[in-house]
């Protein structure tokens, strides 16, 4: 068994990181997870939070994702991310940014219900909870961030 695999990530925007990693954490809809060399095939959906890819250096490379899918095999591991930036261009006005968008997303869906059911509304508090989760994880201020009107 190899100790190193292939991971991409991408946004729609761009590209973000293409390199042989050890290991991949990755925030799973159902739970954190680690991808590594020889991990059985599985397509997973992602929530709000951190993405940490362990180079075959050992170096971090550390990346914010708003959700997505991910493609996990032995060989490789390609995630497709909603929205993605690195730890280190994540500003207050960037989280600010999404977390309004998980705001408008949470509106869309109970404007779309004629009466929102619990599993609706469940989801909904769940997105703005990993949002919050994922912004204080990075030392960024979720209460800074509003709601649209």
């Amino acid at each position: 068994m190899a100790d190193t695999m292939q991971f991409d990530l991408v946004s729609p925007e761009r590209k973000l990181l293409s390199l042989q990693v050890r290991e991949v954490r990755l925030p799973g809809s159902e739970g954190d997870l680690t991808a590594m060399p020889g991990h059985a095939p599985v397509i997973v959906t992602l929530r709000p939070g951190l993405v940490i890819a362990v180079g075959d250096d050992g170096n971090n490379h550390e990346f914010a994702v708003t959700g997505g899918f991910v493609e996990i095999n032995g060989e490789s591991v390609t995630l497709l991310a909603e929205r993605g930036h690195q730890r280190a261009e994540m500003t207050q006005e960037i989280f600010n940014e999404m977390m309004r968008e998980a705001h408008v997303k949470r509106q869309a869906v109970e404007k779309r219900a004629s009466s929102p059911g619990e599993e609706i509304v469940a989801a909904a508090v769940k997105l703005l909870a990993d949002m919050e989760a994922l912004g204080t994880h990075i030392g960024l201020d979720p209460k800074q961030a509003s709601a649209p009107e």
